[in-house]
């Protein structure tokens, strides 16, 4: 199991990315918790310095101002460093918000975890909106929670749409704001006033499937021409690519990197070539609701970023996959095709 996976859990079908153990379907979100052994507390704790130089004769030590650590308690591991304002949200806190919701039959757990030694802690649930395009193309919905240890990130709850076919982990942005997703920072409690707030954003579920159906019907409608694929698939990367290629190049001036570096024209061919060959031979690509559809470009993007991009362990795809920059670029990926295809 990668390194970047430290717990999880999962009941159902076996995740794309094979990581974790099999659990009963039938857990309760506080069950499911214990499961990915994510009953463990947080807490904020002051941090403290020497008052004087280490080499010093008279050494002392005091509480650094303004500056404390967010501490797992059940092994005392720092996850993050924070300000006075930090208010910790607990593990448990994710789980009754999800228990909210089993419990009147809206909802079923699959998947809980915890990923970067305890910073980053997540829990998975299938919600009922699902739908089905031309062709028997099944796609289902899901709510993911995200709630990091970390200072700088606030917990995301948002809808997740997942492509049965390829288990493609879809990315909505689908609202007028650009978001599919309800973020809280870490500077309230989270009570019922902010579990209210979150549904009333995410429409919870419904709203949001739904808007993503009538995405998916008028992709799936719409043919794309092989050198439209290309061009999209160029919009979607080619920013990337030339970053990465002169991040390279200045490392090499700064004599930080070693080998070879590899050609920026075959740096910007090589997603393009990715795409298309998905486009045709990925899982799903024949059915009718894709084969050279828009759908089926969109997706063949989705199929690259969640099981053919090259990442550094399965821990560190998961993560970009739900909640980084692979997340980032299949909604940049969605919004596009859809302005092509209208």
């Amino acid at each position: 199991m990668s390194h970047e996976v430290e717990t999880m859990a999962w009941a159902g079908e076996k995740p794309w990315h094979g990581l974790g153990v099999e659990v009963d379907p039938n857990l309760t979100p506080l069950e499911m918790q214990e499961a990915a052994k994510l009953n463990w507390t947080v807490s904020k704790r002051p941090s403290y310095t020497l008052d004087a130089p280490e080499w010093s004769e008279d050494v002392g030590i005091i509480q650094a101002e303004n500056t404390f650590h967010i501490v797992r308690d059940s092994d005392n591991r720092i996850l993050s460093h924070c300000g006075r304002d930090y208010i910790p949200i607990q593990n448990s806190d994710i789980f009754k918000f999800f228990k909210r919701f089993t419990e009147a039959g809206h909802m079923t757990m699959e998947t809980a975890g915890s990923l970067k030694d305890g910073g980053e802690i997540w829990g998975l649930a299938k919600i009922s909106e699902d739908f089905e395009l031309v062709g028997g193309d099944q796609i289902k919905g899901y709510l993911l929670i995200d709630q990091p240890h970390i200072v700088g990130r606030s917990m995301t709850i948002k809808v997740t749409p997942v492509r049965v076919v390829c288990n493609n982990t879809m990315t909505m942005a689908l609202r007028q704001d650009g978001t599919a997703s309800f973020r809280m920072p870490h500077v309230r409690e989270f009570g019922d006033e902010v579990i209210e707030a979150a549904e009333e954003a995410l429409g919870l579920s419904a709203e949001q499937m739904t808007k993503f159906k009538e995405a998916a019907t008028l992709l799936s409608n719409k043919k794309a021409k092989h050198s439209e694929v290309l061009d999209y698939v160029g919009e979607i990367y080619q920013p990337i690519m030339i970053a990465e290629y002169r991040n390279e190049q200045r490392l090499r001036e700064e004599g930080k990197a070693l080998g070879i570096q590899e050609p920026l024209k075959d740096k910007l061919n090589k997603f393009p070539s990715l795409v298309v060959d998905a486009m045709e031979y990925s899982p799903g690509a024949n059915l009718k609701s894709a084969k050279g559809t828009w759908w089926g470009a969109l997706n063949a993007v989705t199929y690259v970023e969640d099981h053919l991009r090259e990442s550094q362990n399965e821990g560190n795809a998961l993560h970009s996959s739900w909640f980084g920059a692979a997340a980032n670029r299949k909604g940049k990926a969605l919004e596009l095709a859809l302005k092509r295809a209208a």
